[in-house]
């Protein structure tokens, strides 16, 4: 995959961030707080976060690499059966191993209050900005597919998938049945 979208990527990433600085000061979210992480809801992901997780998981040593494709199939499964379940790349002390390179969907999620077991507090404004850096990331990835996280790594397990991905091709019907019944999108007919 080209290098510009992934430094494209990075500067949304770090717009965003900009962008949403004053809000996220009142952010109740500290190291190890993790109720975003532990009832992984609607952690999304583009094709092209996909791949650049996919690539730093291939360079994790056993056993942690079958630990994080057991936790993303668990993912998977509980996702289809609507249970949500932890995300396979929280650790034990409640932090990310992926941290440096986690999704946007990961990136966007703060609270103003303490969540104990309820839904984030985000300011308007800031969840705006989100929606709009995410139709950003789609546009960046035109070529490519947004989904639930376990859903998108889950595809590009699939060694044709994945060659196809990376050559900035997609092929729709190839994955229809498995698009539609997991709400998987296509990037480039994403109303923006």
């Amino acid at each position: 995959m080209k290098i510009e979208k992934r430094k494209k990527l990075k500067e949304l990433y770090s717009q965003y961030e900009k962008d949403v600085a004053e809000f996220k000061k009142s952010a109740a979210c500290v190291k190890g707080c993790a109720n975003c992480c532990i009832d992984v809801g609607n952690i999304d992901i583009t094709t092209l976060e996909g791949i650049i997780i996919y690539d730093r998981v291939a360079t994790f040593e056993e056993p942690l690499k079958s630990r994080i494709k057991a936790g993303l199939a668990q993912n998977k499964m509980e996702r289809e059966n609507g249970v949500l379940s932890r995300c396979a790349f929280l650790k034990a002390d409640k932090t990310c191993i992926i941290y440096d390179i986690r999704p946007f969907s990961c990136r966007w999620l703060y609270s103003i209050k303490k969540c104990d077991g309820a839904s984030p507090t985000i300011h308007r404004r800031a969840l705006n900005l989100a929606k709009q850096t995410v139709k950003k990331i789609q546009q960046l990835d035109s070529s490519g597919y947004s989904g639930h996280i376990s859903y998108i790594l889950f595809l590009l397990d699939k060694e044709e998938f994945r060659k196809l991905y990376l050559r900035g091709k997609s092929k729709p019907q190839k994955i229809a049945y498995f698009g539609q019944s997991h709400g998987i999108m296509i990037n480039r007919t994403v109303p923006l």
